[in-house]
């Protein structure tokens, strides 16, 4: 007879007091309260890309607590110490995120998890009390998430992991650490580009976490989303903008995902989050894996830029990502691919988070027929259709 999961899952809670926690995490009323927060056009400048990864690293050493982001000597044995999930990689859909993750899950101390999104999508909807007491109606929720399983853990694992809990936050910790040690690892992490907009969330509930921040150039990201979509895949045709102006969708997208990751993740502490561009990871990736390597504490592994190795494949009818191959810059590139009416639109409406960003433009001005169809889509922006895709990406 075949036993209810949800039953011995209860069973497994028996441990569990029921106390409350003395305390119990809340998000920020500024947070609480906030509708879409755009960076203002007037005011500090936006940091170029490069240029925070390289701030972040000299502000970082004086600030860390050694216990919670493993400082100082990181040979020491102090791993055991790191707390789970140890970091988290974060962006705009097809910017990269995945070689990254493909890059930083080969270090030889470090696991990550590919888009499993649970850990803040299971308890997304809760409005201020952002760390539960954990019950077993919450684990149940984790245990049956659709991608939950790519921590590869068992029920059994689970189960022990819920019964040592007593909030939602020690759970999802100790599930992570549970993958690391199912990889041979002592730390783990995660790549879910779509936490982009939830990185309050995410560090008020894991605030030893560091968040890696990556950015590509928004309009080799349109061309990447409109091959993605013609296949039937990610987000884009679920808006009812995508029928008449496509690019303009690929443009919001990308200028709502990376404004909102600017505008939370700077004001962290630089030694819990940086930024990487796509592009200076594929033109110097050994340069920029050290630089995040001492960003998260971590000796530079050489193995990271051998993810490929014995994986690569060669069938044309595979995706670029399917192929496993080894870096490869120039993919796509707007200046030959895009066609000039696509990328005026693209500017006009993104335009100045490029130029914020350090890339170039390729129009110097909008026209005055252009700026009305930017103008329009903006009137439009992202709205939902009736009946979304499936998988589209929150």
């Amino acid at each position: 007879m075949t036993s209810d999961p949800k039953l011995e899952f209860g069973r497994a809670f028996a441990k569990l007091s029921g106390e409350t926690p003395k305390n119990i995490r809340t998000l920020p009323a500024a947070v609480l309260n906030r509708k879409e927060r755009l960076i203002p056009e007037s005011g500090a400048p936006i940091i170029p890309i490069q240029c925070r990864i390289l701030q972040g690293q000299a502000r970082s050493r004086p600030e860390e607590n050694c216990k919670e982001s493993m400082a100082g000597n990181i040979s020491s044995n102090e791993y055991g110490e790191a707390r789970n999930p140890f970091m988290c990689i974060v962006g705009c859909t097809r910017s990269g995120t995945t070689l990254l993750q493909r890059m930083l899950n080969n270090h030889p101390l470090l696991a990550v998890v590919n888009d499993s999104h649970f850990a803040i999508q299971v308890v997304r909807r809760s409005k201020k009390i952002i760390d539960p007491l954990l019950t077993p109606e919450l684990v149940e929720k984790v245990r049956s998430y659709p991608r939950f399983p790519r921590l590869g853990l068992s029920d059994e694992v689970v189960a022990q992991a819920a019964s040592a809990s007593r909030t939602y936050s020690e759970f999802v910790s100790a599930l992570y650490s549970d993958h690391g040690r199912l990889n041979g690892k002592q730390l783990a992490g995660e790549k879910s580009p779509g936490f982009v907009r939830h990185l309050p969330r995410l560090h008020a509930l894991f605030p030893w976490m560091k968040t890696i921040h990556i950015i590509r150039d928004g309009r080799d990201v349109a061309l990447s989303m409109l091959e993605w979509t013609r296949k039937g895949k990610g987000p884009a045709a679920s808006f009812e903008l995508w029928t008449e102006e496509p690019i303009a969708v690929c443009a919001l997208w990308w200028l709502k995902k990376v404004k909102a990751g600017l505008l939370d993740g700077r004001s962290l502490s630089p030694t819990k989050y940086c930024e990487v561009g796509y592009e200076e990871l594929v033109a110097t990736p050994e340069q920029v894996l050290r630089q995040l390597s001492d960003f998260m504490r971590l000796p530079y592994a050489r193995e990271m830029l051998d993810y490929h190795v014995g994986k690569t494949r060669n069938e044309p009818e595979l995706s670029t990502k399917q192929r496993w191959l080894p870096v490869t810059p120039g993919l796509r590139d707007w200046r030959t691919r895009m066609n000039e009416r696509d990328l005026e639109l693209f500017e006009a409406l993104a335009g100045d988070l490029l130029s914020d960003l350090g890339y170039e433009r390729a129009f110097a001005s909008i026209s005055t027929q252009m700026t009305a169809v930017a103008d329009y889509c903006k009137s439009r922006g992202l709205a939902r259709r009736v009946t979304p895709l499936a998988d589209a990406e929150s």
